[in-house]
């Protein structure tokens, strides 16, 4: 398959043979380079994340971006790393849901239209750190694409919530409610006290049984 830069096997590049003919095909050319400067959004591979399932302030990661240049000639040229890139994590006050990049995943990159260098190093309103647009330098790393099978998940379904995890599911809270049935396959293992419809299985005596007798009858 042709690139697009190439016409019956002659290549071109972006300079076609009608753009040097006449103001105006000087003038729209003159306008596509400057349109293909401009940094919006494009693929990219994590490279490294600040980041290593700590418990930290949201980080930063450096990414590759995945779409090679093409020179005139069908050339490729792979972009360098980018270093420093601010990453999404969905949070609300001190509320968040963890879950920070790994290297090899892909993500979108998407460039913000201005400078937002000092706005990165404050996290405070400020003026741009320099009259650069549209800039490699300013991305913001949003993530999630074109990525495999995952091994631990929280997954939505029309049956129900499946969590899926290959060690140990931690729950941390004052107090903890299940309202409804609960099924346990495993052991389950208690270090406090259980009470069951008011009656501590720890503490509770049971009276209906006799010396030598290694039955009890049921708990009134």
């Amino acid at each position: 398959m042709a690139l697009p830069s190439q016409n019956n096997g002659v290549t071109l590049g972006a300079l076609k043979p009608a753009s040097v003919f006449g103001d105006y095909n000087n003038i729209i050319f003159a306008i596509q380079q400057a349109i293909a400067r401009l940094e919006t959004c494009t693929l990219v591979r994590v490279e490294s994340c600040t980041n290593d399932d700590d418990l930290s302030p949201v980080g930063f990661v450096d990414v590759t971006p995945l779409v090679n240049q093409i020179d005139g000639n069908g050339n490729a040229t792979p972009h360098a790393t980018i270093f420093n890139i601010p990453y999404l994590r969905i949070q609300g006050g001190t509320n968040a849901i963890i879950m920070d990049p790994k290297p090899g995943d892909i993500g979108v990159c998407l460039f913000a239209s201005r400078d937002i260098s000092t706005v990165k190093v404050t996290k405070a309103q400020a003026n741009p750190g320099s009259f650069r647009s549209y800039s490699f330098a300013d991305g913001l790393y949003a993530g999630g694409l074109l990525n495999g099978t995952p091994e631990q998940f929280v997954r939505f379904t029309d049956s129900g919530i499946t969590i899926q995890a290959s060690s140990t599911i931690t729950l941390h809270a004052p107090s903890i409610v299940i309202d409804g049935d609960a099924t346990i396959s495993g052991n389950l293992t208690v270090d406090g006290d259980v009470t069951a419809q008011g009656t501590s299985l720890h503490t509770h005596r049971h009276t209906t049984t006799t010396n030598g007798n290694p039955t009890s009858g049921p708990i009134p």
